[in-house]
């Protein structure tokens, strides 16, 4: 089918088809309007309100593209005009939404030794700390930032955060440089991937797990206690404002549903779900979202005590290779909707609870995020 593409420069005709993915069409789009780069967005409208993503798994008919269509180029100026777009039309959750209208600061008492005003007035010793205190952190045991919390560092400086974006790393090859031939048999310093250091993350998405009633781990349990095989469950629940953390946020879990799957004493295998859809739409009518994932470790210690053996901690392991590629999968299946990303997301709320033996040889839980 033939797609009308009309900018300052005139209208164009790209032939496609409707299969392709819209990574397609803007390499077309590239190629037919001799672009100097991908600097561009296209639109079903003149008001840069219905833009098009470039993605390599949305194809044209899912658009609703037909044959004789009309989209409109737009460049990008140096400030990002299509990032402040994105930006404005994510819709963040609601968790997101409320901690954002909270300053998060701490309230501090008076100081009886240090404070020489009266109680309406406020010192470097009893004003407000900023909930990314690394004092206040520390005092209280709290290893991570909230993420709400880290947001509002970045934008707490001068500008607001205008200059502030967060990038999901990316690994792959730019395409479309044109001064060598395409990967592998050229590369330069513009398409290539940037360097990566690793380093510990100063946040995290989520603060705390909680389960609504105990009986739903205990349930979840009676499988592994009848069988001595190993289990898997999605969580489905709400996030929620976690008050034991600075602009914190928990997940609140009130149903576990385990999919079809194979368990063994060692290991667990997916099967195919084909109620996935209709269960997710049953958690949608009730406000519930999928929020994590959960799966046993359990190894007997001894039978007649019912106590379990003790594998994960900082001497050992906390999770499996195998484990943390599947969490990551998860959590890019489940992408965290962020207004100051790009892309119009940044990393994932999707948790991981564990629940194995713990140092008293009983079976607790551990999380991540």
């Amino acid at each position: 089918m033939i797609i009308r593409v009309q900018s300052a420069d005139g209208t164009k005709r790209v032939e496609v088809k409707p299969t392709d993915t819209t990574k397609t069409l803007y390499e077309k789009v590239h190629e037919i309007c001799n672009l100097p780069s991908f600097d561009f967005t296209l639109t079903t409208s003149r008001d840069l309100k219905s833009e098009i993503a470039s993605s390599n798994r949305k194809t044209l008919k899912g658009c609703k593209l037909n044959h004789g269509d009309m989209l409109f180029l737009h460049k990008l100026d140096t400030e990002g005009e299509a990032v402040r777009l994105i930006k404005s039309m994510v819709e963040e959750d609601e968790v997101d939404r409320i901690l954002a209208k909270e300053d998060g600061r701490i309230p501090r008492k008076l100081n009886p030794q240090l404070c020489r005003h009266g109680s309406t007035n406020k010192c470097v010793h009893c004003i407000p700390l900023d909930p990314w205190d690394e004092n206040y952190l520390k005092e209280h045991n709290i290893k991570h930032l909230s993420f709400t919390s880290y947001l509002q560092k970045l934008t707490s400086g001068v500008d607001k955060g205008k200059f502030v974006s967060l990038d999901d790393i990316n690994c792959r090859i730019k395409a479309g440089c044109k001064d060598h031939p395409p990967w592998p048999k050229g590369i330069c310093s513009k398409c290539q991937p940037s360097a990566i250091t690793l380093n510990r993350q100063s946040y995290r998405h989520v603060d705390n797990v909680m389960f609504e009633n105990p009986n739903l781990v205990e349930r979840f349990l009676n499988y592994w206690r009848v069988t001595g095989h190993q289990r898997l469950g999605f969580l489905y629940g709400r996030y929620e404002p976690h008050l034991d953390v600075p602009l914190g946020i928990k997940a609140t879990v009130v149903a576990v549903y385990e999919p079809p799957q194979e368990g063994t004493r060692d290991h667990i295998k997916l099967l195919p779900d084909p109620r996935k859809d209709l269960v997710d739409e049953i958690a949608k009518g009730l406000g519930l979202t999928c929020v994590g994932w959960i799966f046993t470790d359990l190894v007997p210690l001894d039978a007649n005590n019912g106590t379990v053996r003790y594998l994960r901690h900082a001497g050992t392991y906390f999770l499996s290779a195998h484990e943390v590629i599947t969490a990551a999968h998860l959590q890019h299946l489940h992408p965290n909707p962020c207004r100051l990303s790009p892309e119009g997301r940044f990393g994932s709320k999707f948790v991981t609870v564990i629940v194995t033996g713990d140092q008293n040889n009983q079976a607790s839980d551990l999380f991540f995020v």
